[in-house]
């Protein structure tokens, strides 16, 4: 091979962001991810498992397990929608209580983003994402 491989480029430095943003937020017993899909079950609750991994572009049954953690650590409430069938979810009170904690944490690491990244980087970042 002549260049490094890009996915592996992207992967090494997602995992480093995520590692700051992770350790941010370790003091309040969560990492982005959970933080990130407590985000979208508030911004667009109440919905189905389903729907969320929609959402999030993840796979249903990945989805489902870490709904299942989130719930088991008192963050979420599962329940039954229209549909039997399907698990309805949303933010139990904790689990509001712990985002507006965790706000100005995520706040924090957004601006040392945006400072050690600049607006042109974030800009094409953002427009690889949106591909």
């Amino acid at each position: 091979m002549s260049s490094r491989c890009y996915c592996t480029v992207l992967r090494t430095v997602t995992r480093r962001v995520a590692g700051i943003y992770d350790r941010a937020l370790a003091p309040l017993g969560i990492n982005i991810a959970q933080y990130s899909l407590m985000r979208n079950i508030e911004r667009n609750a109440p919905l189905t498992l389903t729907q969320l991994a929609r959402l999030t572009e993840l796979d249903r049954s990945t989805i489902g397990r870490n709904v299942r953690v989130l719930q088991r650590m008192g963050l979420v409430e599962l329940g039954r929608g229209n549909d039997q069938r399907e698990a309805m979810v949303e933010l139990s009170e904790r689990g509001q209580a712990l985002l507006n904690e965790a706000g100005p944490l995520w706040d924090g690491i957004q601006s040392q983003m945006e400072q050690e990244l600049g607006p042109t980087t974030l800009a094409l970042l953002e427009a690889v994402a949106a591909n």
